[in-house]
């Protein structure tokens, strides 16, 4: 098909946006931020296993450095559904999903410290941007108390970063090995991270409880069906297009905020919003033409 990569992305994309939604609804059924992040991100490890095992030989590891980029990229995902769920917990889905999309600031920070990218006045001018865009968004400008509390704001400017760390370590594992390999392998490490963090007797709770379906269907669109979703549409999609067709996500997760779950923004968050949107677009449209 023409456009089944497209297709594929903006899947990927819908459902990681309806995510923070589901999220949302088990949060206010009293479920923690840390058992609603461990289960999104086992029932990914089984079915990233799953797709290992349809073909172990060829998608075998056959470097050992592939495990310690893969086990970055896993540190990277626990923060980022963990630290995504926390601000939505402290703020609102919009919000959160915004400022989670702030990663690719991250990637191009960290990029000009270690000297993989040059800098320029327009990327500095787009850092600039999207700055002023989270401080609209936050309400960090009221001298009387902000829009978005420091918890919510940290939290997921923190689950932008943790996603700026996975997709760092994800490239670089997936460059040495097979996609199946480097993401069964950073599921693993995410379980390792959040068993030792959580709630266990609470998580144990959840396999008896009526809210097991719920987090089962977290799991397969928030980890286990999006990520090879998005694996084989990024495969088939030119980078500016990826680029534009990602911008679903915050949006999706934004209008489940507002439309389903009640969540109002302010004219002066919206602007923000959309500067941050706008900037990050065109940051991405830089980059894929370099």
């Amino acid at each position: 098909m023409k456009y089944a990569g497209a297709l594929f992305i903006m899947t990927a994309a819908v459902f990681w946006g309806l995510t923070g939604g589901i999220a949302d609804v088990l949060m206010e059924k009293g479920w923690s931020a840390g058992v609603i992040s461990f289960y999104r991100g086992a029932v990914g490890l089984i079915c990233a296993l799953g797709w290992f095992l349809l073909k172990p030989r060829k998608n075998r590891p056959r470097s050992k450095s592939l495990f310690g980029w893969a086990v970055l990229a896993g540190i990277g995902v626990a923060g980022n559904f963990t630290l995504y769920f926390l601000s939505i917990e402290a703020s609102s889905i919009a919000v959160a999903a915004i400022l989670m999309y702030t990663a690719p600031i991250f990637v191009l920070l960290s990029s000009f410290l270690l000297g993989m990218e040059k800098s320029s006045w327009l990327k500095w001018g787009c850092i600039a941007s999207v700055l002023t865009g989270i401080v609209l968004l936050t309400g960090a400008y009221k001298s009387g108390g902000a829009a978005v509390t420091p918890a919510g704001a940290l939290t997921g400017l923190g689950a932008g970063l943790s996603y700026a760390l996975f997709i760092f370590g994800f490239k670089k594992s997936s460059a040495k090995g097979s996609a199946p390999a480097t993401l069964t392998i950073a599921f693993l490490a995410f379980c390792a991270i959040l068993f030792v963090y959580m709630d266990i007797p609470e998580a144990a709770s959840v396999l008896t409880s009526g809210d097991l379906p719920l987090f089962i269907l977290l799991g397969l669109i928030g980890a286990g069906l999006s990520f090879a979703l998005y694996i084989y549409g990024i495969k088939r999609t030119a980078p500016t297009t990826a680029s534009i067709i990602a911008m679903v996500e915050p949006v999706t997760a934004s209008l489940f905020g507002v439309l389903i779950l009640e969540d109002s923004l302010s004219l002066i968050q919206s602007v923000g919003m959309g500067i941050i949107l706008i900037t990050i677009t065109l940051l991405s449209f830089k980059q894929a033409d370099e």
